[in-house]
């Protein structure tokens, strides 16, 4: 199962008010939490920020995939979030980000974190639903997209 056919599961934020790269990755972590609320933000954060310092997960063309292993945690778990204005996020071509998938795998996953790391790479590609996600009314319609009917928990900001 792919990470964006486990859309129903995932947490999408529709809106996100961060600013700045490090908003955006402390307003993920926050929202990881309210479908895992044994996740510390502030640990998350911490190692989200270690792995931006290794070289920005800013792919381009408006996108980033933040992701780091947790420990303590049993699933993977996958937080879309829309940024309609765009963050400055270092990304490779320079670009602001608009939409960002968040991964965060157990810290004893090798392989299937890597292949998941990979899929979210490949949907991201396709240019007409990355335009359908930043065009999209509301989580309902982004979780449709992403081939679910998701983000329960989720933020409405």
């Amino acid at each position: 199962m792919t990470p964006i056919s486990q859309a129903a599961r995932a947490l999408i934020i529709p809106e996100m008010t961060a600013t700045s790269k490090k908003e955006a990755l402390k307003e993920l972590a926050a929202a990881a939490r309210t479908a895992h609320p044994h996740l510390d933000p502030d640990y998350l954060y911490s190692i989200l920020e270690a792995r931006e310092e290794l070289g920005s997960t800013g792919i381009g063309e408006g996108a980033a995939i933040p992701h780091g292993k947790v420990a303590g945690l049993e699933e993977m778990v996958l937080v879309c979030g829309r940024s309609v204005k765009g963050v400055a996020f270092a990304a490779q071509d320079g670009r602001p980000v608009h939409l960002f998938f968040l991964l965060l795998a157990p810290a004893n996953s090798a392989s299937p974190y890597l292949e998941h790391l990979a899929q979210l790479a490949r949907f991201l590609q396709d240019h007409q639903t990355m335009a359908r996600l930043l065009q999209a009314e509301n989580r309902e319609e982004m979780a449709a997209i992403l081939g679910g009917n998701g983000g329960e928990g989720a933020s409405d900001h």
